[in-house]
């Protein structure tokens, strides 16, 4: 059983959010971009979703957070997964520069030109192969095997379109959603994933074939103990960590919270963390403003691409 943290009562509004929780944490990620990734160059190119796409509707919301931090936790329940990353990857030291890194590449190939989403998935690539070993239960795994990457990708997308339909006051849904899924499989296919989920129906069949190779291990438990310990910070930093916790707790299947023994959302604990969520994610949007690489995006994809001489 993971016990979770108390939630604080600890305002989250105005200049303290963004001095206290908006600033060293953006400074936190800054830290770890990868390379490559730039928004501004060249003129008129789309990159491979472009403004009208519905990946560019969903990546560019803070409800994102809740969702990566909720893959994290479902993506703990593969054996061959959480082997990789517990051997090959500092997040208990640095969590968040891991993030910042992961943040790096869906910001990157959301909103980069499409030569840089390109570079970027070159480059993701090219760590995958370096990430090999042998499970705790002997199996090998590596970080390039097409069923790794369909397994992290699935985890991903399928929580960053929950969070967005829970928590945005206008998400995608129906026909729109399937198209989001669409979209994005793209990446996951550059990155080496084979039968990726395209569709709601088809991510559905993908979970219930899938269930009986995971397991909540010593590794997914003592990672999930870290990813729901206390933030240390200030009060309105450790104060938002634990909503974006619950939030991310609340997303999972139930088929996971059970096996990650994490409880399921009463009625009380919704009354209190639903309202929270929304407090701040309504202030992030407000004292954030739209995020940079959207705007800069925005501008590319809207300037006269250069005149090519004759």
């Amino acid at each position: 059983m993971v016990s979770l943290p108390t939630l604080s009562d600890v305002p989250l509004i105005g200049g303290a959010l963004r001095d206290q929780l908006m600033a060293p944490v953006a400074r936190s990620l800054a830290a770890d971009r990868l390379p490559f990734e730039q928004y501004a160059d060249p003129p008129g190119d789309p990159g491979l979703f472009g403004p009208g796409s519905v990946t560019w509707r969903v990546h560019g919301d803070p409800s994102m957070m809740i969702g990566g931090l909720s893959a994290l936790m479902l993506q703990t329940l593969h054996p061959l997964a959480m082997a990789g990353v517990e051997e090959h990857s500092n997040y208990r030291d640095d969590p968040l520069g891991r993030l910042g890194r992961t943040g790096s590449f869906v910001t990157g190939t959301t909103y980069g030109s499409t030569e840089a989403a390109e570079r970027l998935i070159k480059l993701v690539r090219g760590m995958h192969r370096k990430v090999r070993g042998t499970a705790p239960d002997g199996r090998p795994y590596s970080a390039d095997d097409p069923e790794l990457l369909t397994w992290v990708h699935v985890t991903e997308v399928s929580s960053f379109l929950r969070a967005h339909q829970r928590f945005t006051p206008f998400p995608v849904r129906g026909e729109q959603a399937d198209r989001y899924l669409h979209e994005v499989s793209t990446i996951a296919e550059r990155l080496g994933a084979e039968q990726v989920p395209r569709s709601r129906v088809a991510l559905r069949a993908y979970f219930r074939d899938v269930r009986p190779e995971l397991e909540a291990g010593n590794q997914a438990l003592d990672t999930m103990a870290f990813l729901v310990k206390p933030l240390p910070g200030n009060a309105v930093m450790t104060a938002a960590h634990q909503i974006v916790v619950r939030a991310a707790i609340g997303l999972l299947p139930g088929w996971a919270r059970d096996m990650l023994g994490v409880p399921h959302p009463g009625l009380v604990s919704q009354a209190v963390v639903l309202p929270a969520v929304h407090m701040l994610l309504g202030a992030l949007r407000f004292a954030g403003g739209e995020p940079l690489p959207l705007t800069e995006a925005r501008r590319r994809c809207a300037a006269e691409p250069p005149r090519r001489v004759a």
